[in-house]
Formats: structure tokens, C-alpha cells, sequence
């Protein structure tokens, strides 16, 4: 039996419907409970009934799936069937499934079950769950299913049996009263809310039933053919009911389509539907006892199926009524009357939609046939309701709305109803427990003991710790980090038994060298060991069970011969660094344990302990954060005062030396630890060429005149390959004497300066050479690089181009740049570019070109897209003089050969530099020059990210600051940028190829030059590298936006003047058939389509130019080129990127021909630039009429040229997906379907 609720709940206020959220106005308590816990979504309903989980929009399900169940002829039926494992796979089982779950909805303890074992019986998958479909669609093709599982089975005609009723579609022509008909089964009444072309709704349920068999008359231009009068006659057609279900399903048709707004609307007006429901005012006896009259009576009205017309006759046989299994015209008149009467009907669900047309909600309002109590079945959540909350239901804006607002409620009403037909011998109640047959009471122990299980696993893992768990591995030397699982009630000892095998230590260590310590991973802090608490539980240990912890665990390991350390609560743990300023390094750390409330005196003597050093004359260094080293020499601070907290870093210095009375800044102890602190280590791949012996002379003779100091370097650098150091070793040695210049980036303006000394052996006339000057307190296996540089000339510097915090806003202009620029067109196109100024048209060059653009810029005070020169990306290390922006000062630099790692290319040499990450990215160049073999102008610098994506570094101002330990860098050869130039990607524009974006080559455009001055540099470029032999004014440039042409550029248009470049920029060139036709920016290029419908034909493009922007001036250019005239020319934007590609099928009618505009700038057109592309038509061509074969070979054909130029671009609404119950488990793939 249900529970019952103690609690008389006629008095309180009812809601039903979609949930309120929790505090909301009106909330009731029959949904929500104030105290949420997990324990109550567990637990049972106090109605005793068991809600549905919501899978995403699976409600109109959920509705269905409680009505049946709370259908007692139909669980009946359904448990009597038994599901035999041999013949079926119970996965696929739709019965079995619908069996089990409502074995559970009546069984279960919990609120709610899940619905995907149903689902899946379906054949459904998880994207299902996020389509809403129709409940009456869905009832519909759920019965079809189970009919198709239930054949040959007792079960076999049970839908029918329940819910199937006959009525008879006739026309009887007035003239001679002839009758055609056929009889039809249904499942469903469709009641119309309101009549076609009506304003006003019916009233109530009756009217629409009234309305539903009223008949119509056929005459005028509708007249029907009548067989016996061999003519077309009036006559009038309806509907008549012969036989009603046992259950009555009336479907409210409360969605229509609006033919004037072209979309589809919900009716939400007020339709009243009673609780009892007389049908037999609907049934007519005499016509059913004259549809059963024998077929060959020749009486005027009588039926003959013989005759029927073939307007309705769709079925091969003939139902002529109903068999009320009597003999004589008497005995089946008195028993269809007997049937009459007893045709009242009783209301026990309304399905409910709550919603528009576009979307909404169901649920389901049940009465239950054991107590006559009516309940809201909303997903998960069932609550009780009254008569009252029925009627609100009705629809329309009358009444209370209890939880609803105002826009809500009228949105919100019923939209299936089932009734049950009153006849005490056919009325069942619900089986018994003791009544069930004998498989249902197994499936019934079956899943009351799955559900134990499951609720003993939940009881398990409530009381399961799950708390992130770190190890250092003992010989590999590697953090390892996994989850620890454990119950509150295991000891410490068995956590560490479980962690030691979790972390797979057993041949690395003893589990006896093992133990767990509170850690804080993010601080890297030991907080607390647990000594003697090793069979304390977990549980305690840990606090209890949380979903969170705010700390972590440690399984730290010793060696045998070791004893782990006390950690005592309250302690703060330091790693000691002790510093060496005779050789210059720095040791790898000891950890020591201190107090807060220490002073810096008694921490001295801690480490003096701990590392065996006087305290008397120890320096002590905190490095608070990075790079904030502070000098502890107030001994009777507190470590809190000074700053420590958890985990802490301090270097300690205890010789006698002088520099311990030098002031601290100035001192060679924080000079050494500046370093350090800034030191990182990077992985340089070098190019595979290898510059010839003329090139070094070149570059390094004017350096010392002696060039065998060269190969003696390089001798150098091969012997250190055999002798690779570890880390700590690298860290040491990174205090050795080695400075080199870095250019410090400053503000400053000046005049413009003499900057014809360029050549190439100028830009090195004043570098020494690095491999020359060698410190003589160097070791002589341990020699550096020792550079002071001094530069004059600006014209082989790179200037900047892309900035590696800019790659997000550059990668955000298009979703191909990643492609692009990862893409095998890279820019090695340049790498034998001369070292020479860029020459352009007019004699000048580039760095003139931009000095004199500067100077107007500054002239006229104006600041445009590009003026900030230091922030745009044409920043320079020197101002236009050629004088350095910077003081010299001395940065650490050294490289020694690296061994590549497996994977990297066989023969790429590779070099690991250690590096002060604030030297600047010229600095940082020119130290790689004897590595690269040409000069810094002549080679890039890429940085290689984590998906193997390669970003030009090119700001020479900004420092290595964002980079860090290990990162990998890759220098490629080729012309670096000077300033003002930007790296373009030109792409051939290819209008009627299938493909008409066609990457050709990497070219540099400077600030300043002209359009015709880049298109004389680019006519060599393309002849040798492209093979296009071209004149100057063969071809166009114009913008590329993705893949659309846009703007086409006037040879006299200036870069950064009249058009905006940026960093790797990306143009068009186009070839011309002829000359060029754009002139001047007030003309207009569009791209032109014919569409031929009579051959199902599309043109090749055409150029267009207009000289305005006028619709007039587009038509009569259109009627010009293609012959149409004027007063025929109809055209349409096209949509989407170029080359907007449609379907032949759907362009006639898809497009939005002729638009009501007189300018093409204006809405829906809104053509302001070049490259629109434009479709046009003659309206006087009629369109092709395809047979059924020849649309399905144009269909095939287009979807394939469609998918091969990736232009599929439909523009239609999304289209609803057909709702289908796969018997096999699993839908078949049908490409031929949508």
C-alpha cells in the first residue's frame, strides 16, 4: 500500500508546476524543504510515490512514464509479461526496461530513480536527453514499439485493447444521398482550441468534441464526384465516432502555425475540460447499426465498400463497423444502446505544458485510482494537489495563478488528457504484492537488493576521506601527486600501508621508511608528523570527512640508515642556501625548523648547528618574494617581523671577507644572489646550415684580427658536450665572472640622424669579439662569454613585430591563424634576403620612409592607430641618430652544447643557455651570433609553446622576463624586420576556383611605402618563388578578412596613412583580366552570380564596379553584363563566407530576392565594401520541374561539392529532430535523412 501523509493539506496553498527556487514568493512546502540535505533527495516522497530524474529535457517523458504507471490495467498487463533472457538482450528490452522501472516507482525508497535504462532500451544516446519533443508524439511511437516487442505474445493487442477507438469517414452526396466511407482506428482525439481563421477559442472540451464530427459541405469549386450520379455534386463530409477506448486520450491542440509571422505559435487560451466526460452524445446508434448493415442493401444512404471512392480508401480492406456479436438488427440496436449509456468517462491525468511554442515544460497531474487523490508528478518531485489546481490548468488569465507570475501563467496549461471509462466490471485495481506472478516478485527481490548495495556503497563513500596525496620519489627524484582514498575509521598505520602501494613504491623502498605528514602543497610546507598516532583513525586525524580539505598529505620516505625528523605544529620550515663568494656558487638547500617568535640571533644559531658555520660573522638573506632580497641584520627581530610565514627561502654567507662591511647593495653577495635569483635556464635549437668560412671572417676579423681565437672557441664548446652537469652543478657554476651588455629601454626622442654607414662589416666594426676577452679568475674548463657591445648603426636591428604576450589578441581575430602560422608557409621564404636597407620604388629607404613619416606625425600632434611607437610594435632599441637608448651594464650569459632529446630531429643541434632574464631580446641575439654563425639581423627568434605552436619573438626592447626554466626556443635563418616593417602573408585570391584561397609567400612591408612600392617588391618574389610572371599592373592587393576579399587597394594608397597594418598581416593579391577598373575609394567592387533556374545552373563570378552605391546602378550593370533586361533583373546578397555557397536546390526560394531598398548601404543589404558577393536572376525564367530522380542525383551531387568546399550554409531555422524508438537498440545510420 502508499503511504498516506498525516497532514491535512486541503487548508494550505498548492503549486503546480515547475519548481520555485528555494526562498522564492509562494513556495510551498509540498516542494521544497527549507533544509536541504543529501539525505532528503534520497529519501522517499512523504506521498509515498517516486519521482523521475530529469535526464536534461527528458519531462515529457517523466509525464508519460508516471501516467502509465499509475494506469492499473496497464502495469497489470505489462507485469504479466515475462521476459525471457534467452531470446533478448534486456538492455534493448523495452518491455523488461519499462517493467524494472516501474518496479522501482513502486518498490524504491528513494525520491527519485533514473530514467536511462529506458532510454537506452530506446536506442537512444546521451544527446537524446537534450531534445525536447511532443508527449503526444512520443505516446504515439512508444505504443508502436511495444506493439512490435509484444507480438505473439498475450500481451500482443493491448494497446489496442486500452486505447484504440473507430469512427467512420464518410461524404453522402445531397443530390442522391450516396455514401462513401471507410472506417479508421485511432489512439488519440486531436480536439481543435480554436477553428481556422477564428479569434475566438472553444469554451471547453465539448465544444471542440461537437465541433470535431460537425460536417462540412463540399460545393463550388470543392464539389465531390458522385459515383451514382456520375457527376460533381455537393455533398458534405464528416466524421462519425463508432466506437469509443476503454481509455479516452484527448489531445488539446494548442500549437498552430502562424501564417503571417511564419512561425509557430502556442494557443494558451482557456479551454475547460470536466471531470466526468459523457461521450455518448457523440456516438450515434442508428449509424452504427446502418454500419452494420450487410454491405449489399441498395437502400438510399446505405454504405457499400464496394462503391467507396478512392478519395478515401487508403486501406486494402474495408472495416464496415463494429460486431456487437449479435445476429438480428434488434438484438444490436438494443446492445449499441445499452453501450450509450454507459459511455461517462472519468479524468485521472492531464499532462500539462507550461511554455511557448519554441520550448517549455511538462508534467503531469495523476489521480490515483486507490484514494481518489490527485498529485503533481514533476520530475523528481510528487507532491499532492486538489480539484483546484486542476482547473488552473484551463488556461487563459482567469483565476489564481499561485506560483506563477502574471507572464507565466497564461502560458501554462493542459495539453493531453486520458480518461478511464466508468464500468465497474472492467475497472481493476493495482496488483497486490501477494498477486504479483512469480518473476515480478524475483525482479522485485532482485532490485530491492541492488538498491541495499547501492545505499551500502553510498554509506561508504560518505564516509570515505578522499585528500590529495604528493610523494617524492626516492630515485626518481620526481613529485608524484594522486588522490588518497581511505575510510574514517582505517588508523594512520593501514593509510600509509594503502598510499605506499597507491604511489607503487614497493621495490624503491621499505614500507618501514615510509610515513604520512600534513603538507601544504602550494607553500611547499611540512606542517605537522604524527608520531605516536599511528593507530589513531583517520576520521580524527583529518578532521573529519569534507569534500575539500585545506591541506594535503606527504608520504615521505627515508633511507634506512636515516630517522625522520620531528615536524611539531606552529613550526615554519626554511630552506638554507649557503653561498660561496670565492667561487661564486650557491649549494642546493638544507631544510631547518624555526619559530616565528625566534629572533634572527638565536635562528643564526640554529643554522650555525645545522650547517657547521660561525654564527658571529653569518650573513643571513630572506628572499621574500621574487627578487625582494632582504638582509636580516636586526638580531633582536622576530622571524614574524621579518617577514616569514610557512615555507621560506634564506641564503646564509659566513666568511671574514671585506664585503661583509661594504653597504649590501653594493656588495658582491647580492650581486651573486641578484643573478642567481634571476638566472634561467632555456633549450636553443640552432639551423641546420652552417655559414661558410668567408661569413666568419666577415663577421669576426674586424673584432681581434686573429681568427683562430674562433675555432679555439669552438673547441672549447665541443669538449664541454661530454661533460654534462646537473642542475645544482649549472646553478653553482651560474656565479662564475660573466657580464655582458644589455641595452636598457628609455624614452627618449631626437633628431634624425645620418644612417648611411650601412654596411655589414659597420654593425660589428665595434663588437669585440666574445670569444676574445675570456676572465682570467676563470677556471679554464669553465670559461664564459664576456661581451660589452657598443652599436652605432640601427639598420640591421630588428625592430618589433609580435610580442609573446601577444598571441591571445592575435589568435583572436580568426580561428585559422593558428593554422597559418603553424602551417609549412613560414617565413624561412627570406632567410637569403641581402643585409641591405630594403629598397624601394622611389630611391628611398624603408627607415627614411618611416623617419619622415614620424617626424609629420609629430608635427601635426596626432596621434593615430599607430603613433605610440613604443607600444605598436616598431619600437627600436636606438633612436633615429643610431645612438643607443640604453647604458651599458652586464648580464649573464652561457651556452654549452646540449644533447637533444628522442624525437627532436636527428643531426638539430641544440645549445643550453643559462641567461639573465633581464637581458633584453637584442642582447640575447647578439650573444647567439657565434653559436648561429651570421648576425643577429639575419637570423628569428621563435618561442616554442606546450602544443608545439611557434611565436616569433620580435620586441628587441622587451626582456626575456616571460620566459622561464626550460623553455624552448627554435632560431631560424632569415632577414629579421627593422623598423617599421610587418611580416604580410599574401594569399591568391582565386574567385571561381573551388579552393580560392591560395597561399603563396611571406613578404615584408614597411611603414610608409606605397601600394605600387609593395607590388614592385613582390614582382620577384612571385616569379621565382611562385613562377607568376606579372606586370605591375596585372595584379591588385586588397584586404583579406578570413577567407572574404574585402577592400581593394589604390596604387597610391600608403601604408599606416591609408591603410592599417599590423603584425602578421594578411592581403590578397588578385590577377586581373584587364585593366584595372577601381580607381578612386567612392567606387564599389561586388562580386556577381548568375543563377539560371530553368537550367538548375549557376554562373561563373563576375566583377562589378560601381561608381555609387546605388541599387539603380547595380541593376542596370547586371542587365548590361548578362543581357537581362532592366525591368527583369531581381537580385539577393549572398550569406556567409566567400564564396557564400548555396545549394541549387534551395537558392530560389532561400535568398532574400529583390529587396525594397534604393541603396545598397542600408538594412537588410548593408554593402559598404568591396567583395559583396551579389546573385541575380531574370524573374521572367521559369524554374526547372524535377522529377523525384533528378532532384535526389541533384541533391547527392550538391551535398557532395558542399562538403567538399566546406561552404554548407544553410539559412533556416534549426530543424527539429524526428522522434524514433529503435527496436533493435540502436539507430541505423541513414545518410539519406536529415
Amino acid at each position: 500500500m502508499l503511504e498516506s501523509s498525516a497532514t491535512d493539506d486541503s487548508a494550505q496553498d498548492r503549486f503546480i508546476g515547475p519548481l520555485p527556487r528555494e526562498g522564492s514568493v509562494g513556495c510551498s512546502n509540498d516542494y521544497v524543504s527549507q533544509s536541504y540535505s543529501y539525505s532528503s533527495v534520497l529519501s522517499k516522497s512523504e506521498t509515498g510515490y517516486v519521482g523521475l530524474v530529469n535526464q536534461a529535457m527528458t519531462c515529457y517523458l517523466n509525464s508519460l512514464l508516471q501516467t502509465l504507471f499509475m494506469t492499473p490495467e496497464f502495469r497489470n498487463a505489462l507485469y504479466k509479461w515475462e521476459f525471457e533472457e534467452s531470446e533478448e538482450d534486456p538492455v534493448t528490452s523495452i518491455p523488461y526496461q519499462l517493467q524494472r522501472l516501474f518496479v522501482l516507482l513502486q518498490t524504491s525508497k528513494k525520491r527519485a530513480i533514473e530514467t536511462t535504462d529506458v532510454t537506452r532500451s530506446f536506442g537512444w544516446d546521451s544527446s537524446e536527453a537534450w531534445q525536447q519533443h511532443d508527449v503526444q508524439e512520443l505516446c504515439r511511437v512508444m505504443f508502436d514499439a511495444l506493439e512490435q516487442k509484444w507480438k505473439q505474445t498475450e500481451q500482443a493487442d493491448l494497446i489496442n485493447q486500452l486505447y484504440q477507438g473507430k469512427l467512420k469517414d464518410y461524404v453522402r452526396c445531397l443530390e442522391c444521398g450516396y455514401e462513401g466511407w471507410r472506417i479508421d482506428t485511432y489512439l488519440d482525439i486531436p480536439l481543435v482550441i480554436r477553428p481556422y481563421g477564428s479569434s475566438q477559442a472553444f469554451a471547453s472540451v465539448e465544444e471542440a468534441l461537437h465541433a470535431f464530427i460537425q460536417p462540412e459541405i463540399l460545393d463550388g469549386p470543392n464539389q465531390y464526384f458522385c459515383e451514382r450520379c456520375k457527376k460533381k455534386c455537393d455533398a458534405r463530409k464528416g466524421l462519425r465516432f463508432l466506437h469509443f477506448p476503454y481509455l479516452l486520450t484527448l489531445q488539446l491542440k494548442r500549437f498552430d502555425f502562424d501564417y503571417t509571422t511564419m512561425h509557430r505559435i502556442k494557443l494558451n487560451d482557456r479551454m475547460t475540460f470536466p471531470e466526468e466526460l459523457d461521450m455518448s452524445v457523440f456516438i450515434d446508434v442508428e449509424d452504427e447499426t446502418e454500419s452494420c448493415t450487410d454491405s449489399g442493401a441498395e437502400n438510399e444512404g446505405s454504405c457499400h465498400s464496394d462503391q467507396m471512392s478512392n478519395d478515401f480508401s487508403n486501406d486494402d480492406g474495408v472495416d464496415e463497423g463494429i460486431c456487437l456479436e449479435s445476429n438480428s438488427a434488434a438484438e444490436r440496436i438494443s446492445k449499441a444502446g445499452s453501450e450509450k449509456s454507459s459511455l461517462l468517462y472519468e479524468l485521472f491525468s492531464v499532462m500539462v505544458h507550461s511554455g511557448s511554442a519554441a520550448g517549455g515544460h511538462y508534467y503531469a497531474c495523476i489521480k490515483s485510482f486507490s484514494d481518489d487523490q490527485w498529485y503533481s508528478f514533476n520530475d523528481q518531485h510528487v507532491s499532492k494537489i486538489t480539484q483546484e489546481d486542476i482547473k488552473k490548468t484551463y488556461g487563459g488569465s482567469s483565476g489564481s495563478r499561485g506560483y506563477y507570475s502574471s507572464a507565466f501563467a497564461s502560458s501554462t496549461n493542459a495539453y493531453m488528457l486520458i480518461y478511464r471509462l466508468k464500468d465497474p466490471t472492467r475497472n481493476a485495481k493495482f496488483l497486490e504484492a501477494n498477486e504479483y506472478p512469480e518473476h515480478i516478485k524475483q525482479l522485485v527481490q532482485k532490485e530491492r537488493e541492488l538498491e541495499e548495495q547501492e545505499k551500502r556503497q553510498r554509506e561508504i563513500e560518505r564516509n570515505t576521506c578522499k585528500i590529495k596525496l604528493f610523494c617524492m620519489h626516492p630515485t626518481k627524484q620526481i613529485m608524484m601527486e594522486n588522490k588518497l582514498e581511505v575510510h574514517k575509521d582505517r588508523t594512520l598505520k593501514e593509510a600509509v600501508e594503502i598510499a605506499y602501494k597507491l604511489m607503487d613504491l614497493e621495490e624503491a623502498v621499505p614500507l618501514d621508511c615510509c610515513r604520512l605528514v600534513k603538507y601544504d602543497e602550494f607553500h611547499d610546507y611540512l606542517e605537522r608528523s604524527y608520531e605516536g598516532e599511528e593507530d589513531t583513525p583517520m576520521g580524527l586525524l583529518l578532521g573529519g570527512v569534507k569534500s575539500t580539505y585545506m591541506f594535503d598529505l606527504l608520504l615521505e620516505t627515508r633511507r634506512p640508515d636515516q630517522i625522520f625528523q620531528c615536524y611539531k605544529p606552529g613550526e615554519v620550515m626554511v630552506k638554507v642556501h649557503v653561498v660561496d663568494l670565492k667561487t661564486e656558487s650557491v649549494a642546493p638547500p638544507i631544510s631547518v625548523r624555526a619559530y616565528l617568535n625566534q629572533t634572527v640571533s638565536e635562528f643564526k644559531q640554529l643554522i650555525s648547528k645545522a650547517t657547521n658555520l660561525p654564527a658571529e660573522t653569518m650573513r643571513v638573506v630572506l628572499e621574500r618574494c621574487y627578487n625582494d632580497l632582504r638582509l636580516l641584520n636586526v638580531s633582536s627581530k622576530t622571524l614574524k617581523a621579518e617577514g616569514f610565514f610557512r615555507s621560506n627561502k634564506v641564503f646564509i654567507e659566513s666568511s671574514e671577507s671585506l664585503d661583509r662591511h661594504v653597504a649590501y647593495t653594493d656588495s658582491h653577495l647580492w650581486k651573486l644572489l641578484d643573478r642567481h635569483a634571476n638566472t634561467i635556464r632555456l633549450y636553443v635549437s640552432l639551423p641546420e646550415q652552417s655559414p661558410g668560412p668567408q661569413f666568419r671572417r666577415t663577421v669576426y676579423q674586424k673584432s681581434s684580427g686573429d681568427s683562430g681565437n674562433l675555432d679555439e672557441a669552438c673547441e672549447r664548446v665541443k669538449a664541454a658536450v661530454g661533460n654534462m652537469k646537473s642542475v645544482e652543478a649549472i646553478l653553482e657554476e651560474s656565479t662564475e665572472k660573466l657580464k655582458s651588455l644589455s641595452l636598457q629601454q628609455q624614452q627618449q626622442e631626437g633628431d634624425n640622424g645620418d644612417s648611411s654607414k650601412s654596411t655589414e662589416a659597420s654593425d660589428f666594426e665595434n663588437i669585440e669579439s666574445p670569444l676574445n676577452e675570456i676572465d682570467s679568475s676563470a677556471s679554464a674548463e669553465n670559461r664564459e662569454l664576456e661581451n660589452q657591445i657598443q652599436i652605432s648603426d640601427p639598420e640591421n636591428l630588428q625592430s618589433e613585430e609580435r610580442s609573446d604576450s601577444d598571441v591571445n589578441n592575435d589568435r583572436s581575430t580568426s580561428s585559422v591563424d593558428s593554422d597559418i602560422l603553424s602551417s609549412s608557409h613560414s617565413s624561412d621564404t627570406l632567410c637569403n634576403v641581402d643585409n641591405a636597407p630594403l629598397p624601394l620604388a622611389n630611391g628611398l629607404d624603408s627607415h627614411s620612409i618611416t623617419s619622415s613619416r614620424r617626424s609629420k606625425a609629430n608635427q601635426g600632434k596626432k596621434e593615430t592607430w599607430d603613433t605610440a611607437e613604443e607600444d605598436s610594435g616598431t619600437d627600436s632599441e636606438y633612436d633615429e641618430s643610431g645612438k643607443s637608448r640604453g647604458e651599458a651594464q652586464y648580464m649573464y650569459f652561457k651556452a654549452e652544447p646540449h644533447a637533444a632529446d628522442e624525437g627532436s630531429g636527428e643531426g638539430q643541434k641544440w645549445l643550453m643557455v643559462h641567461v639573465d632574464k633581464r637581458i633584453t631580446l637584442s642582447a640575447f641575439k647578439q650573444h647567439l651570433e657565434p653559436f648561429v654563425g651570421v648576425p643577429s639581423s639575419h637570423f628569428k627568434v621563435f618561442r616554442v609553446y606546450a602544443s608545439n605552436q611557434e611565436f616569433e619573438s620580435v620586441r628587441l626592447n622587451e626582456t626575456l622576463s616571460s620566459f622561464s626554466d626550460d623553455n624552448k626556443i627554435t632560431i631560424r635563418l632569415g632577414r629579421a624586420l627593422k623598423k617599421g616593417e610587418y611580416r604580410v602573408k599574401v594569399y591568391q585570391l582565386l574567385v571561381n576556383e573551388p579552393e580560392p584561397c591560395k597561399f603563396l609567400l611571406d613578404a615584408v612591408f614597411a611603414k610608409g611605402m606605397t601600394v605600387r612600392q609593395s607590388k614592385e617588391e613582390l614582382l620577384p618574389q612571385l616569379r621565382e618563388q611562385c613562377g607568376l610572371d606579372l606586370t605591375i599592373d596585372r595584379f591588385r592587393l586588397r584586404k583579406k578578412t578570413w577567407k572574404n576579399p574585402g577592400t581593394v587597394f589604390l596604387d597610391y594608397h600608403i601604408y599606416e596613412e591609408d591603410i592599417s597594418i599590423s603584425s602578421n598581416w594578411e592581403v590578397f593579391l588578385e590577377i586581373l583580366d584587364g585593366a584595372e577598373k577601381m580607381k578612386s575609394m567612392s567606387q564599389l567592387a561586388v562580386l556577381s552570380k548568375r543563377w539560371r533556374p530553368s537550367e538548375m545552373k549557376l554562373d561563373s563570378f563576375q566583377e562589378v564596379v560601381l561608381e555609387s552605391s546605388s541599387v539603380e546602378e547595380l541593376k542596370e550593370k547586371l542587365s548590361e553584363i548578362s543581357g537581362i533586361p532592366l525591368e527583369n533583373i531581381e537580385f539577393a546578397k549572398g550569406r556567409g563566407t566567400f564564396p557564400c555557397d548555396i545549394s541549387i536546390l534551395e537558392i530560389h526560394q532561400d535568398l532574400d530576392w529583390n529587396p525594397k531598398v534604393s541603396t545598397l548601404n542600408v538594412w537588410p543589404l548593408y554593402i559598404c565594401d568591396d567583395g559583396a558577393v551579389i546573385f541575380y536572376r531574370d524573374k521572367s525564367e521559369e524554374l526547372m520541374e524535377l522529377t523525384d530522380e533528378q532532384r535526389n542525383e541533384l541533391m547527392k551531387k550538391e551535398s557532395s561539392r558542399l562538403q567538399k568546399t566546406g561552404h554548407r550554409v544553410t539559412y533556416s531555422p534549426r530543424k527539429e529532430k524526428a522522434l524514433k524508438i529503435y527496436l533493435d537498440g540502436a539507430p541505423n545510420k541513414d545518410l539519406t535523412q536529415d
